[in-house]
């Protein structure tokens, strides 16, 4: 068994929600906020046999698409940056971690 965390950007997370459902993968969604640009994005937590992982990211990759947004200098800045020019960032995309499962219970 193995615990996939696909980590969306919110305004994919509906798409990949649906696409997992119509694959007949449960997950677990948490919300959640990046780091750099303190954007919303949506964790999910599934949990899934070893042969399943490839379509699991394969959805997640299909759904979760990447975009280029400009952020202004203001939040560059507070990172560390010293460009005083509105940046442009690339956005979305899924950060997908797998890790094995000992235990797994639905009770």
């Amino acid at each position: 068994m193995k615990l996939v965390y696909a980590i969306v950007n919110s305004d994919d997370a509906y798409a990949v929600n649906k696409a997992l459902s119509g694959a007949g993968i449960r997950a677990t969604k948490l919300a959640s906020t990046g780091g750099f640009l303190s954007k919303g994005n949506t964790t999910f937590m599934i949990c899934c046999s070893d042969e399943q992982v490839d379509n699991v990211i394969e959805v997640c990759k299909q759904y979760s698409k990447k975009r280029k947004q400009t952020v202004p200098a203001s939040t560059v800045l507070e990172r560390g940056f010293s460009d005083a020019e509105p940046v442009e960032v690339t956005i979305g995309g899924a950060t997908i971690f797998v890790t094995d499962i000992e235990r797994f219970e639905q009770v």
